[in-house]
């Protein structure tokens, strides 16, 4: 988080109506506040201010919110990002983590539990900058924050859960990671569709760790996942 009193929050929400309220609220809790109305002022906005965290509709004229957190995506992985969305399908919900989105809040919702994600986003992010971030995979090199998984003969950019994986993977080497908590805490929702996307990111991961035989991500049946080095 930025060195400032206040958190500064970005809020890009097209409904003007909406983001007075949220403004208000958070104003009341301690934040400095930043209001967008359409992607391209939030993009604007974000670049220009550096906001602690960023709060984005999905649906927004002249540019998205998802094309919108793809552009900060790029040259920024680490500033939160909540989505506000009066989608339900999980594809849309999956695109939006993959851009690098780190929560969502489905609309309608109670303004607590808004302020309760933004601070819990804050914290984590003060609290991931005393973890490790890079790591060495027998021959690979991973490094979580540019989400790439590296060797001496190629680089892979990961996407943004299979990076997520890695990343519990890694701080818990030969260790079980449970399944149930994995998909809870990457996709809130331990549902088969989500189940069945992380058997799809392991099978990614497994063949990117291909070029390294010692390294392997093995299947606890019926518990989890877990990393060894053989």
């Amino acid at each position: 988080m930025n060195e400032k009193a206040k958190p500064a929050v970005l809020i890009a929400e097209d409904e003007k109506t909406l983001s007075s309220i949220i403004a208000d609220t958070l104003e009341d809790e301690g934040f400095s506040i930043l209001q967008a109305f359409d992607g391209n002022e939030g993009l604007r906005l974000f670049l220009e201010k550096r906001p602690d965290i960023v709060i984005a509709d999905v649906m927004m004229p002249r540019m998205d919110g998802f094309e919108m957190v793809g552009k900060i995506r790029s040259t920024d992985r680490t500033t939160p990002v909540l989505f506000l969305t009066a989608r339900s399908s999980i594809e849309d919900l999956v695109s939006g983590f993959e851009l690098g989105a780190n929560d969502y809040l489905r609309k309608p919702f109670k303004m607590q539990e808004l302020i309760i994600r933004i601070k819990a986003l804050l914290n984590r992010a003060i609290t991931d900058k005393d973890i490790q971030t890079v790591f060495n995979i027998g021959n690979y090199t991973f490094d979580s924050v540019s989400q790439t998984l590296a060797c001496e003969t190629g680089m892979n950019e990961l996407t943004h859960f299979e990076n997520e994986i890695l990343k519990r993977l890694c701080t818990n080497v030969n260790r079980v990671v449970d399944i149930q908590n994995l998909i809870v805490d990457l996709w809130h929702d331990d549902c088969s569709y989500n189940r069945n996307s992380l058997h799809g990111y392991i099978h990614k991961l497994r063949k990117f760790l291909l070029k390294d035989k010692r390294v392997k991500i093995i299947n606890v049946r019926g518990i989890g996942y877990k990393l060894v080095f053989q």
